[in-house]
């Protein structure tokens, strides 16, 4: 039995949020989230409240018991990417992109 949650439009780039990912996949909820909670980066506690939600899930809809939950597969994937511009000398404009992130916990009875 799986249960999964999912935060999508979160405005950090993949890139950053898989950094904090790899630290925490395969682990169990609880070394997980003590593991996050010392984390100093932005994804960190975007990462805590979607764990906190895929427990809540197991729980409430699986009836699974939150003891031995363990994090099965964990990813980020890419989300729809804010387009800005910035000016800049002799009337030209840059680029910005500003990505999003759609991230997924899976979490499983061991």
């Amino acid at each position: 039995m799986e249960s999964t949650a999912k935060a999508r439009h979160v405005r950090i780039a993949p890139r950053k949020v898989r950094l904090v990912m790899d630290m925490v996949r395969g682990k169990p909820v609880t070394e997980a989230l003590q593991t996050l909670g010392l984390v100093q980066k932005a994804a960190a506690p975007v990462l805590v409240k979607v764990i906190k939600a895929a427990v809540a899930n197991a729980e409430n809809n699986h009836d699974m018991s939150t003891d031995g939950l363990v994090i099965a597969k964990a990813f980020v994937d890419e989300g729809p990417t804010l387009k800005r511009h910035m000016p800049r000398a002799m009337g030209r404009a840059t680029p910005i992109r500003k990505r999003t992130s759609h991230i997924t916990v899976v979490l499983s009875e061991k």
